[in-house]
């Protein structure tokens, strides 16, 4: 009998998050002057740049999903479930936390930075939502995929409504997870797009990972949709909008990144699946797993999380692309060993935001929210 674990997993999460360190450390240190899109290095650094995020959370969709799919076949689902909540409030919480100014409120000033969305919001709040959509459709799991590559495509298809939706007559707070009028990086919506796909794919693998042809189709699959998606969704959009006249066809197709960036993340999967046997080195799975870790030491050093003092602070725009590249290897390899041997202060701090999580979803189940 064919193993369940999908290696290949870990190796795209490792890939994905080295993708971001890099890609953070340029886009903050780098000089103005070298940012030239005419130059071919600098634009294959921005198109990769560019599908590092749509990759993370279409994998963090794809593993969430199969992990619970599986517990329903081992009968720990509510386990499962419960984990993926205190999962999802303790990111959601840990992405306040890493933009809180705490030396800048000691000294009375106050403001509202703290609550703009970043990453880790966003895949915390989708994590709640697919659990609560999971348990919508009662856990069956045909029913459930059916809906999360509907609701992954009716996101991609309605973009150009509220790309510059501004929610002005909505609290703050909660403003700030539909729209980046007020600072966002990212919004739940296009966002919990790519992990509605990924948790459509989840379907798929733990439907027919035992298939013995389903590993060559799933790979095929993979390539020959994200490679239409890359280089014929949008020619695909130009002549449906030439014979229904539907503008708001034509505005997808004239500003079509999302389906063009889930091809880009298809094409990955299907390379990744294709090489996983050679993804199995210890210290990239261990890279792969450890992508929190990584993602909080990279936001405090680079950012300046809780002191304002951050690398950003120090050499903002200062480096030229030598010092940037060979900068940014040794940030990514020290970040990477610091996550990957951390010290125990990291599982102390995880510890008790884990508990407060469990706290926060235990109140709402007994509220019945």
């Amino acid at each position: 009998m064919k193993s369940s674990r999908l290696y290949f997993i870990d190796a795209i999460r490792a890939f994905a998050i080295l993708m971001m360190l890099q890609g953070h450390f340029i886009d903050t240190l780098l000089a103005a002057e070298f940012r030239d899109p005419s130059n071919v290095a600098f634009r294959i650094w921005q198109y990769f740049r560019g599908i590092t995020a749509p990759t993370f959370f279409t994998i963090s969709g794809l593993i969430f999903t199969y992990l619970l799919m599986k517990a329903r076949a081992k009968g720990d689902v509510k386990e499962r479930i419960k984990k993926g909540v205190v999962r999802g409030f303790m990111l959601i919480g840990i992405g306040y936390l890493l933009r809180i100014p705490i030396f800048r409120w000691f000294t009375g000033k106050f403001g509202t930075y703290f609550m703009v969305i970043d990453v880790l919001q966003c895949i915390g709040l989708s994590l709640l939502l697919i659990v609560l959509l999971y348990k919508l459709v009662r856990q069956n799991h045909r029913t459930f995929s059916i809906l999360m590559i509907f609701i992954g495509t009716l996101i991609f298809a309605l973009e150009p409504l509220y790309r510059t939706y501004s929610a002005t007559n909505i609290p703050l707070f909660f403003a700030n997870y539909i729209t980046k009028a007020n600072g966002s990086i990212f919004t739940i919506i296009p966002w919990f797009g790519y992990m509605a796909y990924g948790a459509f794919i989840a379907f798929l693998f733990q439907e027919y990972l035992t298939h013995p042809k389903f590993r060559n189709s799933i790979i095929v699959g993979f390539l020959a949709i994200g490679l239409f998606l890359v280089n014929g969704s949008t020619a695909l959009l130009h002549y449906i909008f030439k014979f229904t006249q539907v503008q708001l066809i034509d505005d997808i197709a004239n500003f079509n990144y999302l389906f063009i960036r889930l091809g880009n993340v298809l094409v990955i999967f299907g390379i990744f699946y294709a090489l996983e046997r050679f993804l199995k080195h210890p210290i990239i799975l261990k890279i792969g797993q450890k992508t929190l870790s990584i993602y909080v030491i990279h936001f405090i050093v680079l950012y300046g999380s809780f002191t304002g003092w951050g690398l950003n602070r120090i050499l903002s725009k200062k480096l030229d692309p030598t010092q940037a590249v060979f900068g940014a290897l040794i940030f990514l390899v020290l970040v990477s060993l610091m996550a990957v041997y951390r010290i125990k202060a990291n599982t102390y701090v995880y510890a008790k935001l884990r508990t407060a999580a469990h706290k926060i979803s235990l109140l709402i189940s007994k509220r019945g929210i």
